[in-house]
């Protein structure tokens, strides 16, 4: 009798420690591409979409049940689809970045910016934004036009959607650094200590968009750029590209926004994305179009080196929640002392404080509860 006890008291334990496994994940996820993006639908299912990875000229994705495993769906968009107006023998093989895909109206719509073939000044960077629609979230998606949603007279990327509880719809984007150069103490400082001749900066602008996507409303409205001060608040983190010389731009970038009760969220990234010092921070409004106010707390979400962590190069970032709808998250891409430049996907909880104050618990790699679990 005292055998057959301890045989199923061994068993049980077995189960618990197996369960304990079972319910926790590491970062970064098996999953190598930047600027991720996830969409939930209904059915507790999940894609996610991002830059790079096995993708040419175009965008792959992910499918997943728990925000954990995630299945290869293969390649969901090809730029050489029917209503293509990209070029991707332009640099940067087209430039196929940022995929951020909503479902609306029983279908699936794919925002993404890329090289524009129309480019009589001959740009290096001739970005625009363009969207492609599906009947299913893993594609295939064709461009619902042959040309991008609409020309701001400049390079932009980095599209982010809002549907609003007003019942309209707003498009975010960056205007890139590309011949924007700008005024600043941190430019004139970067000149004077001889490093660089001008500073180049994106700046994040916010527009209405027509109900079936085919261009915009009004004129584009500047939300976020960084500080013109170096003794504003924000400037230290935001000018680590130029103040470590690594490079003559300043980036506000990757911005994604949602609501909580009557205050607008936008999260945004700032420095080089390719270096070290790629990071996170927010800001809050009580409008869709601002103004915006920069957070206290920022960033949100940075490098972990210098605590003695393996973890650099945090940014664009996307949220989700739950199985269960009880937690929130941030999805975001990073390296690791082990992946090198390799852009790999993280996970981590975020939640918005009871005074509104906005928190990202990472860049984490140590085990933790997959989401939902207890």
């Amino acid at each position: 009798m005292k055998r057959t006890t301890k045989i199923l008291i061994g068993f049980l334990l077995l189960l618990f420690f197996q369960d304990t496994f079972a319910q926790t994940y590491k970062n970064p996820l098996p999953v190598e591409f930047g600027d991720p993006y996830v969409l939930q639908i209904k059915g507790d299912k999940y894609y996610m979409y991002g830059t790079g990875g096995h993708a040419k000229n175009g965008f792959a994705a992910y499918s997943s049940t728990d925000l954990v495993n995630w299945k290869d769906e293969g390649q969901v968009y090809y730029a050489n689809n029917k209503n293509g107006w990209s070029d991707s023998t332009a640099a940067w093989n087209g430039a196929y970045w940022a995929p951020e895909v909503y479902e609306y109206k029983g279908k699936f719509y794919i925002f993404y910016s890329a090289q524009w073939k129309e480019n009589p000044n001959k740009d290096l960077e001739n970005f625009r934004v363009g969207v492609a629609v599906a009947d299913h979230p893993a594609g295939p998606f064709v461009d619902i036009s042959n040309k991008p949603v609409f020309d701001p007279g400049y390079p932009i990327i980095d599209a982010n959607v809002l549907f609003d509880k007003n019942g309209k719809i707003y498009l975010y984007y960056s205007r890139c650094c590309y011949k924007h150069a700008v005024e600043s103490e941190v430019a004139t400082w970067a000149k004077q200590k001889g490093w660089f001749e001008k500073i180049e900066e994106s700046w994040v602008y916010g527009v209405e968009l027509k109900p079936d996507f085919s261009g915009v409303i009004g004129e584009p409205v500047l939300l976020l750029r960084p500080p013109v001060k170096m003794n504003d608040k924000q400037a230290g983190w935001e000018s680590r590209s130029v103040t470590s010389k690594e490079v003559n731009r300043r980036w506000t970038e990757g911005s994604v926004a949602f609501k909580k009760g009557d205050t607008y969220y936008m999260m945004y990234s700032a420095n080089y994305f390719g270096g070290k010092n790629y990071a996170v921070g927010y800001a809050t409004s009580k409008s869709p179009l601002g103004p915006f106010t920069k957070a206290a707390n920022n960033p949100v979400l940075q490098k972990n080196i210098e605590q003695g962590g393996v973890v650099t190069g945090t940014g664009h970032n996307s949220i989700t929640y739950s199985p269960d709808g009880k937690e929130m998250f941030c999805v975001y891409h990073a390296r690791t002392s082990a992946t090198g430049d390799k852009r790999v996907v993280f996970i981590d909880r975020m939640k918005i404080l009871k005074d509104g104050k906005l928190v990202v618990e990472g860049p984490t790699t140590a085990p933790q509860r997959v989401p939902g679990s207890k």
